[in-house]
């Protein structure tokens, strides 16, 4: 048996398209496709080219497999091996693309309707960075779809670009007063576990933690523990905690093991570092919750850090302020060890162009010469800066009233 295909024109009835069939060679199915139109002619064009198509391998069938079964598929197969962070990061991606395409089959998620979904994203007031992420994670899902055959080919997904000169941090470091400012507004929010919290903001400023790894700090055991069999405190790292798939073991600043050491009897160490239970519940707060609380301090606190959005100071703001401080006193190399940025440019990025000021001031120092700025003041004599306030006005967090995360 010959396997060269040839396509023939049939009709199926008078006013109706014209169908254009085949035999396939392997299966011995028929195969049948509509032609677009009721002329004879044209019809027998359009085979030609189908005909010449399925024999040169050009065409291949559009995938009928749903995009549930795609997706439980990739949850199940690919997703299962990657840590919980990042299996969430892929699932907010893909959950994005449901709520505004919603696509029934897999074969529907073109290039044309990927392109109208970031620009949709883009439009809804998302960053550039968060519309690149899901960018990045979508194209690694259908990527991965391609692999297993169950779709033809991947659409080609053109990754938004960064304006240059675009700001990166959707923050800024906090200052000092800020910080204490933050710590007055604890009991505001959490009237009966303020300790607790005011610790946790403490953990933060001091040891540059991501949230979530502060939220999972372990004494000795777990994934992300306090290692102290060293010559030094340390972190211990298991390779389940992180993208790269290794143990690490990674060095913890002077100030933030003494401030631990200090606080922390040696009878009480063990289990979460930073234990923060939900009263209503029994059970320890989730990174999503602790996040929207640490939230709410910063916004009972006003502390501001980007005057464009109105965006109040986040956890991530404070890991911001460590990194900040530790870039003037240890070299790029050890400032990335001390963050655990995966790439140097992230560190040169954010963290070593420091304020000019704050550069100046180091030189004036170094120099011999007075470095506070001169007073200014005006012909009457009124001179001098207004102390900063420290007193925490009224905030609205009802909404964490309403989810029981406000006490």
């Amino acid at each position: 048996m010959s396997d060269e295909i040839r396509v023939a024109v049939a009709s199926y009835g008078d006013g109706r398209n014209l169908m254009m069939t085949y035999r396939d060679p392997t299966t011995g199915r028929k195969v049948a496709k509509s032609s677009g139109t009721t002329d004879r002619r044209e019809a027998d064009r359009a085979a030609a080219v189908w005909q010449d198509e399925l024999n040169s391998g050009r065409y291949q069938a559009p995938s009928r497999l749903t995009w549930a079964e795609f997706r439980k598929r990739y949850e199940e197969e690919k997703l299962a091996a990657m840590p919980d962070s990042t299996q969430t990061a892929y699932r907010v991606a893909l959950d994005h693309l449901e709520r505004t395409v919603n696509p029934d089959r897999l074969c529907k998620v073109t290039a044309p309707v990927v392109s109208r979904f970031l620009a949709k994203l883009r439009s809804s007031g998302l960053s550039d960075a968060t519309v690149a992420k899901t960018a990045r994670h979508l194209k690694a899902a259908l990527r991965w779809g391609e692999r297993q055959g169950l779709l033809h080919k991947a659409p080609s997904i053109e990754m938004p670009k960064r304006q240059k000169g675009a700001k990166l941090m959707k923050g800024r470091p906090i200052t000092e007063e800020e910080f204490d400012r933050l710590l007055a507004a604890v009991p505001n929010i959490r009237k009966h576990d303020a300790p607790d919290w005011q610790r946790l903001l403490n953990g933060l400023w001091l040891s540059g933690l991501r949230l979530g790894e502060a939220v999972a700090l372990d004494w000795y055991e777990g994934p992300f523990s306090v290692d102290l069999g060293g010559k030094h405190p340390r972190f211990r790292i298991l390779g389940e905690a992180q993208k790269s798939g290794r143990d690490e073991v990674l060095p913890m600043t002077p100030d933030f093991a003494r401030w631990l050491l200090d606080i922390i009897p040696e009878g009480e160490r063990e289990g979460r570092v930073f234990k923060l239970t939900n009263r209503a519940t029994g059970k320890p707060f989730t990174t999503t919750e602790v996040c929207r609380i640490v939230s709410a301090i910063g916004k009972r606190a006003r502390v501001v850090v980007d005057k464009a959005t109105g965006k109040y100071a986040t956890a991530h703001d404070l890991r911001r302020a460590f990194c900040t401080r530790w870039a003037q006193k240890v070299t790029t190399p050890v400032l990335q060890r001390l963050a655990r940025h995966s790439h140097i440019a992230t560190t040169i990025g954010y963290y070593v162009d420091l304020d000019a000021d704050e550069v100046a001031g180091d030189l004036w120092a170094k120099y011999g010469v007075d470095a506070s700025p001169p007073k200014h003041g005006n012909t009457r004599g009124n001179s001098g800066r207004e102390e900063a306030t420290t007193a925490v006005k009224a905030g609205d967090s009802n909404s964490l009233r309403d989810n029981g995360l406000r006490e």
